[in-house]
């Protein structure tokens, strides 16, 4: 593969990152520095090889225990991958923001989380393009991309968002953060872990692209709707709020 099909494969898996980051960028009224957007970003990035290793490690000791195990066709696999991928993209900002100074207004938490999932995203994105290529050529590789870029992409974002949102939600009940997060993370689990369960019972057929589609549409509505219950309940609360750097140990 030539040095410059590589660079197109590398930009063409970080625009679709890039792209929704600008979107959910627009929904913060306070944006945040621009430096602190691009460390999480990048720490998505640095982070998604751990996911890989977990994932790789699960896939080491199905076969091991069970002879016939197709960790492919396994939705325990599905689930501990989407659990996986939900926990390292939180590990992201909870090393880098999560007791940064900026990190100063409950819709922050949605914002990083966002970012940083956008960030593992687009390694994801660049992986499977170079992988898709070399084996199915480049028409496949391009449907890839744009499936990639409306799918697996949007996927990341509003599942983390959910982690996010919980997240949020420790800066107005900071005695139960340590509950609320982990639901969190369950919960986002779960989302992503029913869209790829989605898509793998469809075996490939147009029709479940749409019902997978419909339902990311439906997910993105729910997190729209929750950036705007944290806008009202920040409001709410503006005299009281404590810094959530400092409720979160």
């Amino acid at each position: 593969m030539s040095l410059s099909t590589s660079a197109i494969l590398i930009v063409l898996g970080f625009i679709p990152s890039l792209v929704w980051l600008a979107y959910y960028l627009r929904k913060d009224i306070r944006p945040e520095p621009k430096y602190l957007i691009a460390r999480v970003f990048l720490m998505g990035i640095i982070f998604a090889p751990l996911a890989v290793i977990a994932q790789w490690l699960f896939r080491q000791a199905g076969s091991a225990i069970f002879p016939n195990y197709q960790a492919d066709t396994s939705s325990w696999f599905f689930l501990w991958a989407a659990l996986v991928e939900e926990v390292v993209k939180f590990l992201a900002i909870r090393f880098v923001v999560l007791h940064d100074p900026e990190f100063d207004e409950p819709v922050d938490g949605m914002i990083y989380m966002i970012t940083a999932a956008l960030g593992f995203a687009a390694i994801e994105n660049i992986l499977v393009l170079f992988q898709t290529l070399q084996v199915d050529g480049t028409s496949i590789a391009i449907q890839i991309w744009i499936l990639r870029f409306i799918g697996a992409t949007l996927l990341h974002a509003v599942s983390s968002a959910i982690v996010g949102y919980f997240l949020a939600l420790s800066w107005f009940y900071s005695r139960h953060s340590s509950k609320l997060i982990p639901l969190g993370v369950i919960l986002a689990t779960l989302v992503h872990f029913l869209f790829n369960i989605l898509l793998l019972g469809g075996n490939g057929q147009s029709q479940v692209f749409i019902y997978a589609t419909i339902y990311l549409v439906f997910m993105a509505l729910a997190i729209s709707i929750l950036f705007s219950k944290l806008r009202a309940r920040e409001m709410a609360d503006l005299s009281t709020r404590p810094l959530l750097s400092k409720q979160i140990e």
